[in-house]
C-alpha cells in the first residue's frame, strides 16, 4: 500500500523535502496557506553543507546555475579596516552560494510533480490517532496521512499545537534586507562591517545585484523602526565606509524588507508519533551564520538519506531526530551567540573584540567552519 504523506508548507525545506522524496519514489502532498506562490523575500547564501545537501536530493546543478559562488568573506570594523577573513579558492568545504531567494525558490518550484502543491490551504492543527495523522484546516476541512512532515515555518500551527510552550524568541535586533543595482560599483566580497553603530551586509548575486541587510539593536516591535524607509536607514548608517552609502542609494523604496530577528528557543524532540518537525518550525536560527535555509535542505537532505537506505518511517523519524536534534540546536545557539557579540555597542569592548578577531588566524576560522559545514551523508 502507497505511504500517504502530507508537507506543510511550501517553503525551502517543505519543497526540498518533496524533491527528495520523490527521488525514492514518494509521492507527497504539500499544502501552503498562501493562496499564490509570489517571488519574495531578498538575498540568501547557501554554505558547503546546503550544496552537498541540493546534491543529495538531485538539484545541485540547477541551483548553482541560478546563483553567484563567493569567493571571500570579510569582516570589517566600521572605518572599512579588516577584522576577519575566509578566501576559500579551491576549498569545496568552503564553498558558498549567494542567490535570490525568490530564484531558489523557482528552482525548486520547478521539480515538484504537477498537482502536488494545494495552495490556499491554511494547517491550524493535527491530531495522531494511532493510525494516521489528521491535519485540520481552518475551512473545517481535514486530510489523513500517514505522515506529516510539518515545515510550516517559525509560526508553525503545527508545532503549537504539539508544543504550545515553544514560541519564537526576539533575538534583541530588527532587519532591514533589500537588493539594489551595483552599477559601477565593484563588488566581489561578501562583506559583514561590525560597528556600535550596526552591523551592514553586502553580498553580490548574479545580474549586477547586490543583496544587502542593515542590522541595529532595537526594542521589539519598535513602532519608529517600523516606519523607517530607505532614506532612514541611509541616515543612520552615512557615516559607514564606502560603499555602504551608495548601496543603499540605489535601493528602490519599494525592495525594503523589514523583520524583527527571531529564533527558536533549542526543541527536546521533533518526532511526535505520525508527524516530523523540519525547518523552522523545527529549529528557526537567527541568520547571524547564514544557515537558515542550509538547516532546512540539510533536513531533507537526511531525511532522504535515511529512506534511500530503509523505508521503515518509524525507524526513519527515530533516525532523523538522533542525527539532526543536536546538530540543529548547536547552530541555533552558536547563531545567537554570535549576534551578542557582533551586536555589542559599547566601544571599548568592540574594539577588543575585533583585535582578537585580528589575532585569530585564517586556518582557525577555516577549521570552524569546516566542523560547522559538514554533513553525515
Amino acid at each position: 500500500m502507497e505511504t500517504t504523506i502530507a508537507i506543510t508548507g511550501a517553503g525551502i525545506a517543505g519543497l526540498a523535502t518533496a524533491i527528495g522524496l520523490r527521488k525514492l519514489g514518494y509521492r507527497p502532498v504539500i499544502f501552503e496557506a498562501a493562496p499564490a506562490i509570489k517571488p519574495l523575500g531578498a538575498g540568501l547564501t547557501l554554505a558547503a553543507n546546503a550544496l552537498k545537501s541540493l546534491e543529495k536530493i538531485g538539484i545541485r546543478e540547477q541551483t548553482v546555475a541560478a546563483g553567484q559562488m563567493i569567493d571571500e568573506l570579510k569582516i570589517l570594523d566600521g572605518k572599512g579596516k579588516l577584522v576577519s577573513h575566509v578566501h576559500k579558492p579551491g576549498n569545496p568545504d568552503l564553498d558558498i552560494l549567494a542567490i535570490h531567494r525568490a530564484d531558489l525558490h523557482q528552482v525548486l518550484l520547478d521539480q515538484l510533480d504537477p498537482g502536488s502543491l494545494c495552495l490556499g490551504q491554511q494547517v491550524t492543527g493535527v491530531k495522531n490517532t494511532g493510525r494516521k495523522a489528521i491535519l485540520e484546516f481552518a475551512n473545517g476541512s481535514e486530510f489523513a496521512a500517514d505522515r506529516v512532515l510539518a515545515a510550516d515555518g517559525i509560526h508553525s500551527p503545527i508545532r503549537r499545537s504539539l508544543l504550545p510552550d515553544a514560541q519564537p524568541r526576539y533575538a534583541g535586533y530588527t532587519c532591514w534586507r533589500a537588493i539594489s543595482e551595483a552599477g559601477d560599483l565593484e563588488v566581489k566580497a561578501a562583506t559583514e562591517t561590525w560597528s556600535p553603530e550596526g552591523r551592514f551586509g553586502i553580498v553580490p548575486l548574479t545580474g549586477n545585484r547586490i543583496y544587502w541587510f542593515a542590522v541595529v539593536n532595537a526594542p521589539e516591535q519598535d513602532p519608529d523602526r517600523k516606519n523607517w524607509t530607505v532614506h532612514s536607514v541611509l541616515g543612520h548608517f552615512s557615516r559607514f565606509h564606502d560603499p555602504i552609502p551608495a548601496v543603499i542609494r540605489r535601493t528602490p523604496t519599494d525592495q525594503l524588507i523589514h523583520s524583527d530577528i527571531c529564533d527558536l528557543s533549542p526543541l527536546p524532540r521533533y518526532r511526535f508519533d505520525r508527524v516530523l518537525l523540519m525547518g523552522d518550525a523545527a529549529h528557526a536560527t537567527t541568520p547571524n551564520m547564514g544557515q537558515g535555509a542550509c538547516q532546512a535542505l540539510q533536513d531533507a537532505a537526511v531525511l532522504t538519506d535515511i529512506l534511500e537506505k530503509n523505508a521503515d518511517w518509524d525507524a526513519a523519524f527515530v533516525q532523523f531526530e538522533k542525527r539532526r536534534l543536536s546538530r540543529a540546536n548547536q547552530v541555533v545557539n552558536t547563531s545567537r551567540m554570535l549576534g551578542r557579540i557582533a551586536q555589542m555597542q559599547h566601544p571599548v569592548l568592540t574594539g577588543i573584540r575585533n583585535n582578537l578577531f585580528r589575532m585569530m588566524p585564517d586556518s582557525a576560522g577555516q577549521k570552524r567552519m569546516k566542523t560547522l559545514l559538514s554533513t553525515d551523508f
